[in-house]
């Protein structure tokens, strides 16, 4: 038990450390202002959920960018073939492949050898863009798959550039823009509060093309090498020359402005030099004929070219709004994307709503940690407060880690700050009912306190690594929040490492050497249990497992019919929380929306409140732009009927996304149950494996029945839920098996059935213990968290309770079941009997 005095200095600075880091969420920024310059200044960002804004999630449109690519290598093709006066009877795309056919078969290997050399090397493993073949006449070019990626991989660099400095023209401070995964780009804005202008900004190509009109006032079929095109406003159409006259690429500046004859809200814009030169011999050539602008295939306006414009500079006009002529602008200054970005996920959250989630995560957060503080003074007395001090230090350095590491703090991220209170219980506790066991033995103090703390390492350390199972794969396959929630997790279990162990142990040996005890007596100052007790569960084993198995298949049933309430996360669509001016009619309100079209729609109360309107739509047939063009009609109709209405929050999850998180969720738990598995299989022996995961499998279907039961949102926060629930039941699990496998060690001759007894009889305040203390750090969650944790707390209380009884009631008779059966196969074995024979 002795501690060096340099272990000592290196824990206070570490503490040190952590608790400066953690003191700026102390104050507030004005106060903060004044503070001694040495004082960091950083707080814990918060994440949307918490201070409102948008979150974006843009995917590059592959297929186009394919067929732009194929349309322009095309181009290149003739362009090559013109070039070295190579005659080509056709070159076309078919089915994503460009033939060109020569029937000179002297000309055939010039051209080879031409459109091979446009072939050029991508990606580390230099492998060529494009793929070149012939058949003797005909010689076709695909795009490989390293060019697609390549091409993707540029287009979304480029494509980040160009959304910061759109993002830019909406004015947002402090905004996120990153690469996610291979064709994505994450944008989150704080306190944005209505997307709509930012996804027109972000979801628009914005390429400006100028093209010649054809004449087709004789009504004859459409020339070749001629498009029509819709007015951007009225939808008429327009014969356009398919040949670009002019690209917007030469544009040096837009600007939203005014007709000064008839104050009409315009674009004006102005070409760089050989923009300017184009312009004025386009104008010269073609006096009297009309000239269209095209933005991404949409005439913005075709007016008569009535005189050369030589200046460089031009108008766009086209009865806009003001706001539209501002958003037009900003797209033309930015420039055009290399390929279209497609809205493929979008979240906001009103800040109203996230003041409100930060005060419920404080006041619960206060009153389960009050909670938990009581029980270990009632549970050791004056033990229990050296206890609570490390809890309180866990808090303050888990604080401290987020601020400097830069964590981002979510809904769900408090959830686990929480929980981590009650996880940092269990070491604590674990530890002092081994020192009272010992101490009861009649070993001196410091003794106690060493076999105490020693015995109960292995334990604590095989507790938290089945903790850090779950939450490193919930970080791995989660996203958003839940993410916050598994960083939360994994450093409260990490920390309470070093307070429940390293801390709480320097602490208590000095209160020893201080007070020179000769024995250490832990006294409950209210005793729950009796203090010694020996009941046989080994008698009610079957009853036990039946139970469970009924239960389960109960659920079993419950997950068939009714089924689970799948959230927005896994089956995508629309969900908009809003919060009306008067009292909601929802009879009125589900009419209104039904007209739109729109498909099921359905309305619920939430909060408790008559004007706090849930409403969710199905999701849409169709692209996923389709989940966009849908939120915006609910909001306009929801508008239209309540001019005041607040929309507090607003999710939007198409198809794609949707499918992989299901995808990413089902992987998680069963990743992790296998990790467990094989965890439990190596510190242990393979019967305590297969009772682990036979308990686990009947936890986990209970929990899926209560949510098909009670119809709770079965969405990425309910994974979470049931992640942690899985690494607490195995938790829980270890202890009782670390028990066992210490008394088999001790009573080699006991029988296993009375080992087991044994076992659990000394555990079983432990597990009771732990439990309550989880239990009453979730409690106040469950209760007064609202709508947008219950999804989390209340399956968390109902698994810890299920988690414990499996614990002792199934775990540990599959267990017994398990050593009959391979003691009785061992002693066939030996008699030189057929082991899987049935006894006589």
């Amino acid at each position: 038990m002795k501690t060096s005095r340099w272990v000592v200095v290196t824990y206070v600075i570490l503490i040190l450390a952590g608790v400066i880091a953690a003191l700026p969420n102390m104050f507030t920024p004005r106060q903060l202002a004044s503070m001694p310059s040495w004082l960091p200044k950083h707080q814990i960002t918060l994440g949307l959920d918490l201070q409102g804004g948008s979150h974006l999630v843009l995917e590059v449109d592959a297929a186009a960018l394919r067929t732009d690519r194929l349309r322009t290598l095309l181009d290149d093709v003739r362009a090559t073939l013109r070039k070295e006066r190579i005659d080509a009877r056709s070159a076309r795309i078919s089915s994503g492949v460009i033939s060109v056919t020569i029937d000179n078969p002297d000309q055939l290997a010039k051209a080879q050898a031409a459109i091979d050399a446009m072939a050029i090397p991508v990606g580390v493993g230099g492998q060529k863009d494009l793929d070149i073949s012939n058949d003797g006449a005909t010689i076709r070019i695909a795009l490989t798959e390293a060019g697609i990626n390549d091409r993707i991989d540029s287009a979304l660099r480029q494509s980040l550039e160009i959304v910061r400095q759109r993002v830019d023209q909406v004015g947002v401070a402090e905004p996120t823009i990153q690469r996610v995964g291979a064709d994505r780009i994450l944008v989150q804005l704080p306190g944005l509060q209505d997307p709509t202008r930012l996804r027109q900004l972000l979801g628009s190509t914005a390429k400006m093309t100028f093209h010649l009109l054809a004449d087709t006032s004789n009504g004859a079929q459409l020339p070749a090498g001629v498009t029509m095109l819709p007015d951007a406003k009225s939808g008429q159409q327009y014969a356009v020359e398919d040949r670009v006259a002019l690209d917007g690429e030469h544009l040096t500046d837009a600007r939203a402005s005014f007709d000064q004859r008839t104050r009409e809200p315009l674009v004006t814009f102005r070409f760089d030099g050989i923009g300017a030169r184009k312009f004025a011999e386009i104008t010269q050539a073609n006096v009297g004929r009309p000239f269209a602008i095209v933005l991404d295939g949409k005439v913005l306006s075709a007016p008569v070219i009535r005189e050369p414009i030589m200046g460089g500079s031009g108008q766009i006009s086209g009865n806009f709004t003001v706001e539209e002529t501002s958003t037009l602008a900003a797209l033309l200054r930015a420039g055009a994307l290399p390929a279209p970005l497609t809205v493929i996920e979008e979240r906001t959250v009103g800040p109203d709503l996230g003041g409100d989630v930060i005060k419920m995560g404080i006041y619960t957060g206060i009153a389960g940690f009050a909670a938990v503080v009581l029980f270990m003074v009632a549970l050791y007395g004056s033990w229990g407060m050296i206890a609570n001090f490390a809890l309180l230090l866990h808090l303050i350095l888990t604080f401290g880690v987020l601020n400097i590491i830069g964590a981002t703090l979510t809904l769900p991220g408090i959830a686990g700050i929480i929980l981590g209170i009650g996880f940092g219980v269990d070491a604590n506790i674990l530890i002092n009912e081994r020192i009272r066991e010992e101490s009861k033995k009649g070993l001196s103090a410091f003794a106690a306190l060493d076999n105490g703390f020693r015995r109960a390492y292995s334990t604590i350390v095989d507790a938290n690594v089945t903790s850090l199972i779950a939450t490193g794969l919930l970080f791995m396959f989660g996203s958003g929040p839940v993410k916050g929630f598994a960083v939360a997790m994994f450093l409260g279990t990490c920390l309470s490492m070093f307070t429940a162990v390293s801390v709480t142990r320097i602490m208590m040996a000095s209160v020893v050497r201080r007070k020179k005890l000769k024995t250490i007596r832990i006294e409950p100052l209210i005793r729950f249990f009796p203090e010694k007790t020996s009941i046989a569960f080994m008698k009610g084993r079957y009853l036990g497992i039946a139970t469970s198995i009924l239960l389960s298949l109960v659920s079993v049933g419950l997950f068939i019919k009714p089924g689970l309430n799948y959230g927005i996360d896994f089956k995508g669509g629309i969900q908009v929380e809003i919060t009306t001016s008067t009292p909601a009619d929802l009879a009125q309100l589900r009419d209104t929306l039904t007209q739109l079209d729109i498909g099921e729609v359905a309305l619920q109360q939430v909060g408790g409140l008559d004007n706090d309107v849930l409403i969710r739509v199905q999701r849409q047939d169709g692209p996923e732009t389709a989940q966009t063009r849908a939120v915006d009609a609910v909001k306009a109709a929801v508008l239209k009927r309540d001019p005041a209405v607040k929309f507090d929050k607003t999710d939007v999850v198409g198809p794609k996304v949707s499918g992989e998180l299901a995808q990413s969720g089902i992987l998680a738990v069963v990743l992790a149950a296998v990790a467990m598995l094989v965890y439990i299989w190596w510190r242990f022996e393979w019967n305590f494996a297969i009772g682990a995961i036979a308990t686990l499998i009947l936890d986990t279907t209970k929990m899926v029945g209560f949510f098909a039961l009670f119809q709770l949102d079965f969405n990425l926060t309910a994974i979470a839920a049931l992640l942690t629930i899985i690494g607490y039941s195995v938790n829980d699990k270890v202890v009782v098996y670390d028990r066992m496998r210490e008394n088999l060690r001790l009573y080699k001759k006991m029988p296993l059935r009375e080992v087991i007894d044994m076992s659990i009889n000394q555990v079983f305040a432990r597990c009771i213990y732990t439990s309550v203390a989880i239990l009453l750090s979730m409690l106040p969650m469950a209760i007064w968290g609202g709508s947008a944790v219950e999804n989390f707390a209340i399956p968390m209380v109902v698994g810890v309770v299920i988690a414990t009884t499996s614990s002792i009631f199934i775990a540990a008779p599959i267990l017994l079941l398990l050593g009959d059966w391979w003691k009785h196969r061992h002693e066939r074995e030996k008699a030189g009997l057929d082991p899987l024979a049935k006894p006589a």
